[in-house]
This record gives C-alpha cells, sequence and structure tokens, in this order.
C-alpha cells in the first residue's frame, strides 16, 4: 500500500507527491501575513496525521507533528529550511509506514 502525500500552503499552492526540493521551496517561499505556513498529509479525505512548517515573526520556523494513531505530537523550532525540509519528509514516510502496519490509513 503506498500513502499519497500532499503540501499545501496558506497561499494556496498545492503539490501533490511533494519532493524533498519542492517541500523545501515551498519552505524558503513563506511570508507572513498571507503565505506563512504549509502543511504536509495525506492525500485522502480528512487525514488524521500531519507534519506543518509555519515561518514565525523571528524568521525561524516553528515544526509541528502530529498522529494521533500513534498518541504522537511534537512541536519544534528550526531555521534551516533544507534540513526541516528533509525531517519532514522522513517524518511522513515513518508515520506512512506505521499507518501500513497498524491497517490504517
Amino acid at each position: 500500500m503506498s500513502i499519497r502525500l500532499k503540501a499545501a500552503t496558506e497561499g494556496d499552492e498545492l503539490i501533490v507527491v511533494p519532493s524533498g526540493d519542492a517541500l523545501h521551496e515551498m519552505i524558503i517561499a513563506l511570508a507572513p501575513p498571507d503565505n506563512s505556513f504549509v502543511i504536509v498529509e495525506p492525500d485522502e479525505d480528512d487525514p488524521t496525521r500531519f507534519a506543518s512548517v509555519a515561518r514565525l515573526d523571528d524568521g525561524t520556523f516553528g515544526v509541528e507533528y502530529r498522529d494521533p494513531l500513534r498518541r504522537y505530537h511534537r512541536l519544534d523550532i528550526a531555521t534551516a529550511p533544507d534540513r526541516i525540509a528533509s525531517d519532514v519528509t522522513i517524518w511522513t514516510a515513518s508515520a506512512a509506514r506505521a499507518h501500513e502496519t497498524f491497517g490504517r490509513r
């Protein structure tokens, strides 16, 4: 089973099956007030897990990971968009594998 992901910004950019490079580009393009976050989640109706990246007022990024099925929630502050894109890509792949193991999306 393969779980397709999508990444969407507050500024209405949407990429289905985003690569790490595409996610990096979305992150560096974040600019409040109209495009301050990007959410990466399964491309399905009513997804329950996600990773989000928000540009904060001080120029850093708030990164949130949430997966209720695994009772996982983490918040980080980061500064390097390339590292954030890599971490989000790895986390979403790990979450997808865990959900496949549980037999759920």
